[in-house]
């Protein structure tokens, strides 16, 4: 009774938090979920009441219709759940009942009450699945019934976040991996699965002895059955949990078999000693300062085709040189779904050729030796590493790839039908820092769209899912304006602040790390702080990224950048959250000249025409088009309330208004503001200003007469546009294909229920 009053009052503390009720401690404030699954841990047996607690919450939630209690408590339950070494079948049945319920709900409630409910029907026939599914994924565990893995890429911008916090970061993560060898996770596997059939008459002990007594290879054995077992049930329709455990229990036995044989202890002698925990390990992390600007395709392109497995990631870019593109067949063969380009090994280079190589079935003559083509001298071009076609096509494993020609009719065989390829891996990328990390990603993220436009490669092979964590530290490095303060940290944080509004439960867990990051990598070295930090940081993020499934799309903007100077090409960039701009302060001694002749100024500013389409709530097309005086506008793509659409700038435009009186001629500034999703701005008097992206000094372009700002459109679509406009000249929409591929480019970061409305 004492533990279930204790664990119901710490639910009930969680649940006031989600009110606004924050703790009196503020250092508890983010730490109440991760304490309660603490306790849980340490004490494994109590995971049934927590459960049981839970559900009845969920329960009240709903007829009291407390929605906002819903989501978090639900992912707190399945958490405990995966994690658990035993819960009952009657206990996941009234679990998946309550799931089905929240099928009659709007979005994100049926989304995610469908996806819980698919999993606790297979839990239910098969327990254990979820862990064994996870713990393999997480540690790219070599497993023929479930082959998926799984990688987390955490990204942080050096120039955004001091050196304590990333060299403190880096320590963390190094060490939530110590102690995680593959033949540690595949014993955890085992026993958990036996302990979730079995119960209380598994003896956890003895399982343990006979596993650390075996080698390796005998426990690679006993993995790959109870494996097979587990998604073997979990897949049949017609499968029944008892005899799932009957055969669970034949391996336990031949398990313990080996123990007794051993004569380490006499058969029958071990106690089973109650329920026991299985330790979840943490999932596989690595840490990179982003320092290079395709690096996170170049990391995304090692975890789906490592070069070595023994090779260590310093030795990489070693390996990579190795690779070289020799030449590139133009005809390459393109298709819907993907498109892969065919390397030839004909270098084009006559003393590159092998003895034999024309012809190896017919007689070589004099005629033909005459009639052969000769080839002058000549390099060889030598690409980037990873550019390299031989490195791409290599990782293809000849899946949909397209053999040579030549080689086929050579050898007279009809080419194997293509596998259809699977997304096998998933990379969670996760970004520490403010909007303007972001605002990298969304470059990243584009580059690589563009990039799989051209070359198909990592888009039918990886699932990538991206997180943010807010961290704040140190001085903002943005633009100052004039009429505008300098950006404090709370306006380097919108993306945080509007996924907190959306989801009380990001709000809660993730937006609490923004300070509490740097704090804990600033404290003083003592076993304290090792005992929080390294705990804590991981543990929160393994949590984000195992239950935050859910994506809020962001709409990533176009702008195109023409300057002053003619003979410059114009440029064009990508933003995520911000494009502000600000009068650039002209040469004096050229003022001077120009406005020698003036005697009435026309106050600070510039002349600007600015033309844009406004939104309207019918979404019809309404194009204004304004001339006024400017010290400078903002455009913010994020809004103030979720509830706002996302596509969507609001621009705020600090008008100068000339007024006349008594005493003289004065100025005025007045906001001007407007929605759209499209806006030319143009200076009328020649005079350069000023443009920043995404509130990043280092994205700032100086000397600009213009600027046009649309929605990015997705590569993929402006590629079939043009293909389809070849043969339909006189079509203005979407006919074929494209009318059901993606139009905007959306970035899309998970959080744990996406937007509650």
């Amino acid at each position: 009774a004492e533990v279930e009053s204790d664990i119901l009052r710490r639910v009930r503390t969680l649940l006031r938090e989600l009110d606004g009720h924050h703790p009196a401690c503020q250092s508890d404030r983010g730490m109440l979920r991760w304490t309660l699954h603490k306790k849980i841990d340490q004490n494994p047996s109590n995971s049934s009441v927590l459960v049981r607690i839970l559900v009845k919450e969920l329960e009240r939630a709903e007829r009291g219709d407390f929605r906002h209690y819903i989501i978090p408590l639900l992912h707190t339950l399945m958490y405990t759940l995966i994690k658990a070494p035993c819960i009952s079948d009657e206990l996941c049945s009234r679990v998946y009942d309550f799931c089905k319920k929240l099928l009659t709900l709007p979005k994100p409630f049926c989304t995610i009450g469908l996806d819980y409910a698919m999993r606790l029907k297979m839990e239910r026939t098969a327990p254990g699945t979820l862990y064994q599914r996870m713990v393999i994924s997480e540690q790219s565990l070599k497993s023929d019934p479930y082959p998926y893995q799984e990688k987390i890429f955490i990204f942080a911008d050096p120039e955004l976040l001091s050196e304590a916090i990333c060299n403190a970061l880096v320590t963390d993560t190094e060490a939530a991996q110590v102690s995680q060898s593959p033949r540690a996770c595949m014993c955890y596997v085992v026993i958990h699965a036996m302990q979730a059939s079995l119960g209380e008459g598994c003896d956890v002990s003895g399982l343990k002895r006979s596993l650390q007594d075996m080698p390796t290879s005998d426990i690679e054995h006993w993995f790959r059955q109870v494996v097979a077992a587990v998604e073997c049930a979990g897949h049949e329709a017609s499968a029944d949990r008892g005899q799932h455990a009957a055969r669970l229990e034949e391996i336990y036995h031949a398990i313990l078999s080996t123990l007794q044989a051993a004569s380490l202890f006499p058969p029958g002698d071990a106690s089973s000693g109650g329920l026991q925990g299985t330790p979840l390990p943490n999932p596989n992390i690595s840490f990179h300062l982003w320092t290079e600007e395709d690096q996170l395709w170049k990391e995304l392109v090692l975890f789906i085709r490592p070069l070595s497995q023994s090779c260590e990631p310093n030795c990489l870019s070693q390996d990579l040189d190795n690779f070289e593109i020799q030449d590139i067949i133009s005809d390459c063969e393109y298709c819907e779904q993907t498109r892969f380009s065919v390397l030839s090994t004909d270098s084009g280079i006559e003393r590159d050729l092998p003895v034999a190589a024309e012809e190896p079935f017919a007689p070589c003559s004099a005629e033909t030796e005459q009639s052969r083509l000769h080839r002058k001298g000549g390099i060889k071009k030598k690409l980037s590493p990873l550019e390299s076609v031989a490195f791409l096509q290599a990782g293809c494993n000849s899946a949909g790839a397209k053999s040579p020609a030549k080689s086929q009719k050579r050898v007279s065989v009809l080419p194997e039908p293509a596998a259809p390829l699977q997304r096998l891996h998933t990379a969670r990328i996760v970004l520490l820092g403010d909007d303007r990390i972001l605002g990298r990603l969304a470059q990243a993220y584009h580059s690589l769209r563009k990039r799989e436009t051209r070359r198909v490669f990592l888009t039918p092979r990886l699932n990538l899912q991206f997180y943010y964590i807010p961290v704040v530290t140190g001085q903002p490095n943005t633009l100052t304006v004039a009429d505008h303060a300098v950006t404090g940290q709370e306006e380097l944080c919108e993306v945080a602040r509007y996924l907190g509004r959306a989801d009380p439960w990001y709000e809660s867990n993730i937006n609490t790390l923004c300070h509490m990051i740097p704090k804990l990598a600033t404290m003083p070295s003592s076993p304290s702080k090792h005992l929080v930090t390294d705990l804590f940081i991981a543990d929160v993020i393994a949590y984000y990224v195992r239950m935050g499934v859910q994506p809020v799309c962001f709409q990533v903007y176009t702008v195109k950048i023409f300057f002053n100077d003619p003979a410059q090409e114009p440029a064009e960039d990508v933003f995520l959250t911000e494009l502000r701009t600000q009068v650039q302060e002209s040469n004096p001694h050229r003022e001077l000249n120009t406005n020698k002749k003036k005697t009435t100024p026309d106050g600070p500013g510039i002349d600007l025409t600015v033309t844009y389409r406004k939104v309207v709530v019918s979404d019809r097309v309404k194009e204004i088009a304004m001339s006024l005086r400017s010290t400078g506008l903002v455009m913010k793509a994020i809004p103030a309330d979720e509830a706002e659409d996302l596509v969507c700038l609001n621009v705020n435009i600090t008008e100068i208004i000339r007024i006349n009186n008594l005493s003289g001629r004065s100025f005025s500034a007045v906001a001007n503001r407007l929605k759209t999703r499209s806006i030319k701005i143009r200076s009328t008097e020649q005079r350069p200003f000023m443009v920043c992206l995404d509130k990043d000094s280092r994205r700032a372009y100086r000397n600009v007469i213009s600027v046009e700002v649309s929605p990015c459109l997705e590569p993929s679509y402006c590629l079939q546009k043009t293909r389809t406009m070849k043969f339909s000249l006189h079509e203005t929409e979407d006919v074929g294909l494209v009318k059901y591929m993606p139009k905007s480019l959306l970035l899309p970061i998970n959080t744990f229920a996406g937007v509650i409305q």
